[in-house]
């Protein structure tokens, strides 16, 4: 739905196609092919470039006759930005990735001109002194009811002088802003409701700086049929560092990736030591803040095991050639093993606005985006293998990820409930994974294929959702009689 004095701004509005994929309309998305063009054939986008993902792709001065990985260094998908700052839409401004991308552009206003911004309507008052700063021109929340307290907010900041930004609210709010006339959309939303918003920004040819995991698992399928090769710049710390890395040789020379890890406030701990520790213990992360949710999944390392499907994704490497280890300093945010034995390494302190920067500014650099280590104090860096009996949660990561399909899906779901239900405290630690180990084993075998459409995918996280609360309920039952 539509508020506000503003007219609309090329927001394209996606509509469900016969695949159950979004379209985008002709106000901001692509145009439909011309008569006799094949479907797969590539489009111009805006006035940029687009690459199509079967075609032969320059890798550091050589050819490669292989279709590109989603996420690759060598290629720069580059609708024109014009002479100006890159416009920018900033989805999920209000959480964590989101106000440190606003801290970034307000201090590089040459670089960056964000045009739009979508939460999810918890915090209509940041909302609205957001929108106020930046001077966006669209405003959007998932739910409608808040539109009167942000409508009162956007007015309070920008007084009778000004006219307020156009509000839209509701489930398609997000989707229709991705899709909107910009350069790069960033999405920092949490959680598998990202995933229709990341289409609907694929769709409209928009490039997609991804902080967003969840939409890449869940979609996997859905967003390689979509994504134009260079059109995605992964923004998950760990993502962006083998993205960096990766730009020092050519597929053919990667032996295999290797994705760090803290270890979580529980690194060290027995799977029995595990068994009794609380909600505040569990969200006491000793190197990130973050919210409570991707908190836990960090504790329970969920969260390496969904980056280690969306590594695959990304950078299209065997998952027998990703590895995590457990590197408690945070330092090193992800290394890059050559065939000639050489290791790269992306390290900085942790601060996610680095990876930020790296998401909206390539290939170009933005300075001073992040500090910077200082090589004069001493520091130590350790690396430890990862104890998959404690934390197991990785290995049924790679076991879904190898099926496929809707199975990545499921996983997510499941565990998105789980971690619900441990954060109102009627399901213990241990008993997330045990609950989502078995919502995958009933799942069984996956719907997979080309045809794997969005509603196949709603299909079976709806289903996982409500077998993982099923199964919440009876061990809160179970507690509370024993």
């Amino acid at each position: 739905m539509r508020y506000g004095h503003l007219p609309a701004y090329s927001t394209g509005r996606p509509e469900a196609s016969v695949t159950g994929r979004p379209t985008a309309s002709a106000a901001g998305g692509r145009a439909a092919p011309p008569p006799g063009a094949a479907a797969g054939d590539s489009l111009p986008l805006r006035e940029g470039r687009a690459v199509r993902s079967g075609s032969r792709c320059r890798h550091n001065g050589g050819m490669s006759d292989s279709p590109a990985p989603l996420a690759d260094p060598h290629l720069v998908f580059d609708p024109v930005a014009g002479d100006g700052p890159k416009d920018v839409v900033v989805l999920g401004s209000t959480g964590s990735i989101g106000t440190q991308a606003i801290d970034l552009v307000l201090r590089n206003p040459d670089r960056f001109r964000v045009t739009g911004l979508s939460a999810n309507g918890g915090r209509v008052g940041l909302l609205a002194e957001q929108a106020y700063r930046l001077r966006v021109r669209t405003v959007a929340v998932a739910r409608e009811d808040v539109v009167p307290a942000l409508r009162e907010a956007l007015a309070a900041q920008y007084g009778t002088s000004e006219p307020l930004p156009e509000i839209l609210a509701g489930p398609d709010a997000a989707p229709q802003l991705a899709a909107s006339d910009c350069h790069t959309v960033l999405n920092g939303i949490t959680g598998s409701i990202g995933l229709a918003p990341t289409l609907a920004a694929l769709e409209a040819g928009r490039t997609l700086a991804l902080a967003n995991k969840e939409s890449l698992i869940v979609g996997g399928p859905l967003v390689k049929a979509l994504a134009k090769p260079g059109q995605i710049i992964p923004v998950d710390s760990e993502h962006a560092a083998l993205f960096q890395a990766l730009a020092a040789g050519t597929r053919t020379d990667v032996r295999k990736l290797v994705v760090t890890a803290s270890g979580g406030p529980f690194r060290g701990r027995t799977k029995a030591e595990l068994a009794d520790v609380t909600v505040e213990d569990a969200l006491a992360h000793p190197t990130w803040a973050m919210g409570p949710v991707i908190t836990v999944n960090s504790a329970t390392l969920v969260n390496k095991g969904l980056e280690v499907i969306e590594a695959h994704l990304l950078y299209d490497i065997s998952f027998d050639r990703i590895e995590v280890v457990v590197h408690p300093q945070s330092y090193v945010h992800s290394m890059v093993e050559f065939t000639d034995g050489s290791t790269l390494a992306q390290a900085t302190p942790p601060d996610m606005r680095g990876p930020i920067a790296i998401g909206l500014g390539w290939p170009e650099r933005v300075p001073d985006a992040a500090p910077a280590f200082d090589w004069s104090k001493a520091s130590t860096w350790e690396f430890f293998p990862l104890d998959n009996e404690a934390f197991p949660s990785v290995g049924l990561a790679r076991h879904v990820g190898r099926l496929a399909g809707t199975a990545p899906a499921v996983f997510n779901a499941a565990n998105e409930e789980c971690v619900d239900a441990f954060l109102r405290g009627t399901l213990p630690f241990n008993g997330i994974m045990e609950t989502v180990t078995q919502v995958v084993e009933e799942h069984g075998t996956p719907r997979t294929g080309t045809t794997l459409t969005v509603p196949d995918v709603l299909e079976a996280e709806t289903w996982a959702r409500a077998r993982a609360r099923e199964l919440t309920a009876r061990t809160a039952t179970a507690e509370a009689r024993a």
